[in-house]
Order: C-alpha cells, then sequence, then structure tokens
C-alpha cells in the first residue's frame, strides 16, 4: 500500500463518530423554512380530507360505491376554502420572511447526525412531494466523503486526493437513510475494506423518495462526473448497495449503458445487501391497504394518506428500476409490469440476504423483517427475471436483521474475499 492510499484510510472516521455539532445558522434556517412549508402542505392535506368526509357523508353516500366528486358547498365550502387560503398565506409569510436571512448566516458550521438522521427519513417518506414543491428539505444527490460532499472537479478532487490509486469503493444507502449511516455499532464496511483492499471509500447521498429510475439515472452521471474529474486512472470500481440503494446502483448500470458512459467499463464488483430486487412484503401490504379503504365513500378521503408515501417507497413494491415501470401506470395495477433488467455484463455481482431465524425442516427463512431471502437473492419463479448470481457470490446470515447487514463482520469477512478475487 503506498502513501497515498494510506493517508486515505487513515483518515479520522465519519463525523458522527466524533460528536459533530449541528449546523450552522443558514442550514436552520433553510431547515425552518422547509419545515413550515411540509407544515403547511400537512394542513391543507388534512383540510381537504375532512372536507372530503363532510362531502361524502352530507350527499348520504352508499357504504360500498362510488364517493361523489367536487367540494363541499354551501357555507361549509367556504369555511374549507378559507381555511386553505388562510394557511397558504401564513406559509408564504414565513417563507418570504425567512427568504433573505440564510445568506446573511450562511458559514461553515457542521451538521449533526440527527439531524442528518430526521432529513434523511423525511426525503424517504415524502421526498417526491419535496422536490416537486421546492423545498429546502430535499437532498440533493452528490458524493460524500467524510460526511462533506465532494466537488466533482480535476482541481478539489486532486487537493482531496493528491496521487490516489486507481481503486474506488462506492457504497449506497437505503430506503431513508443517508451516508452517516453507514456506520452502525461501530463498524463501517467502506473504512473496513478501504484499510484491507487499498481502495478509497465514497459514500452516495440522495433523496430516497425519489422514483428509483430517477437516482439511478443521476448517479449514472455522477460517475461519470467523477470518472472524468478523477486525478489519474481509475483502474477498477466496485459498488455496494444496501437495501434500496443495491436498486439504485442496477438502475443507474442499465442507464449509463443507455449513454453510453465510460465508468461501466471499469466497474468490476457490484454487491447487494439485502436488496428486494423482486420487491418488498411490506409497501404490498400498504397498496393493498390503499386498495381497502377506497372501497368506501366514507373511507377513501384516507387513502390521500397513503398516496402521500413517497415514489420511492412505492417502487419496492416490486423492485422497479426503470421510468417504464411506473410512468402512466397507476399505483395499483395487477400483475407484475416491470421491464426485465439484466445484471451489467462482465461485472461480478453479489448478493447477501439476511434471516432472522435458523432454518428447521419444513420452515422456509423468514427473511430480515423487510425484504425476503428469495428477494434478496434475485431468485424469482419467472426465469426472465430471476437474476443469475452464482452460489459462490451469495450469502445468507442468519440471526441478524436487514439494519444487522451493516454491522455483520462476516458480511464484511465475505466482502473483502469477493473484492479481493482477481
Amino acid at each position: 500500500m503506498d502513501d497515498a492510499t494510506k493517508s486515505s484510510v487513515r483518515r479520522p472516521p465519519l463525523p458522527h463518530t466524533r460528536g459533530a455539532a449541528w449546523a450552522d445558522g443558514a442550514t436552520l434556517l433553510g431547515d425552518l423554512r422547509g419545515a413550515s412549508r411540509l407544515a403547511i402542505d400537512a394542513v391543507t392535506g388534512v383540510t381537504g380530507i375532512v372536507e372530503d368526509m363532510h362531502r361524502n357523508i352530507a350527499a348520504a353516500s352508499p357504504v360500498v360505491g362510488t364517493a361523489p366528486t367536487g367540494s363541499a358547498r354551501g357555507i361549509s365550502g367556504f369555511v374549507y376554502r378559507a381555511v386553505r387560503g388562510v394557511a397558504r398565506g401564513v406559509g408564504l409569510g414565513i417563507d418570504l420572511a425567512l427568504a433573505p436571512l440564510p445568506g446573511l448566516l450562511a458559514g461553515a458550521g457542521a451538521s449533526s447526525p440527527r439531524r442528518e438522521a430526521i432529513l434523511a427519513a423525511a426525503n424517504g417518506i415524502w421526498g417526491q412531494h419535496l422536490v416537486e414543491t421546492g423545498n429546502p428539505l430535499a437532498i440533493p444527490m452528490n458524493l460524500r466523503r467524510d460526511g462533506r460532499p465532494l466537488q466533482l472537479d480535476a482541481g478539489p478532487l486532486a487537493a482531496e486526493f493528491g496521487a490516489a490509486p486507481g481503486r474506488l469503493l462506492i457504497l449506497v444507502h437505503g430506503l431513508c437513510m443517508n451516508d452517516l449511516q453507514w456506520c452502525r455499532d461501530g463498524h463501517d464496511h467502506g473504512i473496513e475494506l478501504a484499510r484491507d483492499l487499498g481502495c478509497i471509500p465514497l459514500y452516495l447521498h440522495y433523496n430516497s423518495g425519489r422514483h428509483i429510475s430517477v437516482n439511478g439515472r443521476e448517479l449514472a452521471h455522477v460517475l461519470e462526473r467523477l470518472l472524468r474529474a478523477w486525478p489519474g486512472r481509475v483502474e477498477e470500481l466496485a459498488i455496494v448497495g444496501h437495501s434500496m440503494g443495491g436498486l439504485v446502483a442496477r438502475s443507474a448500470c442499465h442507464y449509463a449503458h443507455a449513454a453510453g458512459y465510460a465508468w461501466p467499463g471499469r466497474l468490476r464488483h457490484l454487491a447487494f445487501l439485502g436488496t428486494p430486487h423482486h420487491g418488498a412484503p411490506l409497501e404490498r401490504a400498504g397498496n393493498w391497504a390503499d386498495i381497502l379503504v377506497g372501497l368506501s365513500p366514507y373511507t377513501v378521503p384516507f387513502t390521500r394518506l397513503g398516496k402521500a408515501r413517497s415514489a420511492g417507497i412505492k417502487d419496492l413494491r416490486r423492485g422497479s428500476l426503470l421510468d417504464e415501470d411506473w410512468r402512466g401506470r397507476p399505483g395499483d395495477d395487477a400483475g407484475d409490469p416491470r421491464t426485465p433488467v439484466p445484471l451489467p455484463a462482465g461485472v461480478r455481482c453479489y448478493a447477501v440476504a439476511a434471516t432472522r431465524n435458523a432454518p428447521r425442516r419444513g420452515r422456509r427463512r423468514d427473511g430480515d423483517g423487510l425484504v425476503p431471502v428469495d428477494s434478496a437473492l434475485g431468485r424469482h419463479a419467472d426465469p426472465a427475471r430471476c437474476l443469475p448470481i452464482p452460489p459462490d457470490r451469495q450469502l445468507v446470515v442468519e440471526g441478524i436483521d436487514h439494519f444487522g447487514l451493516l454491522a455483520s463482520r462476516q458480511v464484511c469477512d465475505r466482502l473483502r474475499n469477493w473484492f479481493a478475487r482477481p
């Protein structure tokens, strides 16, 4: 290992292991603006639900059937419109008052792990809404190191890494998570693999509430920018994706190939940790709940709550990777309309699953609590959808849950052995 590699590996761990401080004033004011907008959206949304219930009850709708359309009439309708108007006016006033202040208070303060976790969760649940409404809480995609975003230009990268080795490891987090959360129980797969394999770990930070295909296409572009600006030739690229992160990585490979990007030619290893290649039962249950609630005019207003969940969560129903898997399709369509997406050619792919129970005769492994074992390993009854990952590139870890994969030494050891093979 040369001096550049040693210096890159021996850097201090992620900020949350060093007790980072709260964000600076400008960032906090941006958070306040975003939170106020989200609160106003919630008020107007709940008002709409109450108005729909009022209208349906007043219309004496049948218990099961189609709900009437339109707004409440008369004085009731005026009241509901007034509530929404006042809420929007208050929100606009708060936004206008706070808008000039972040520029005046900008500084170099660090964020905190708690703030990062709250933002990541909010983006995972309402990420698409945050983007569509221009909310400051929406997380922009970037590659980070030690919790700091990298500038993907030759000068800043050369100043950051110098004559760094040409082996890069990209880690992609899952739904409602962030790059800091790769460190769990004092263990970080990226730091461990960098130390033992002489590679440089870079962590993707992104809004997990957007469609997987949207994030995949943007990741493909980000990696192309990284390789073009890197100080020296990148000889080898490896990607580790946890949960949704594995789907985003697969989508990125597809769109990079379609765009003719160069980085897929450097990609040697692609590892999936608890990735729901064929969907997650929890989201399928949420979709069925929406259908059942929508059967009666008296409960159909509450479907707004279920439909408010993010596009990224809805994509986890089946593990959708492409725009055409969701564009122009209703959220409750039957069957599996996904376009089969093969694994990238010439790349060694690996799948790791977890199961909370030990296997017994006549009893199936129950998965990790969120993702079934078959989905994590890419197995499917339809051969066209089954991912051809050979048994020696699969691992099932017993006695841990979905998030335990991040702290598992067994997983890290297996990744090290896989990535070390020529």
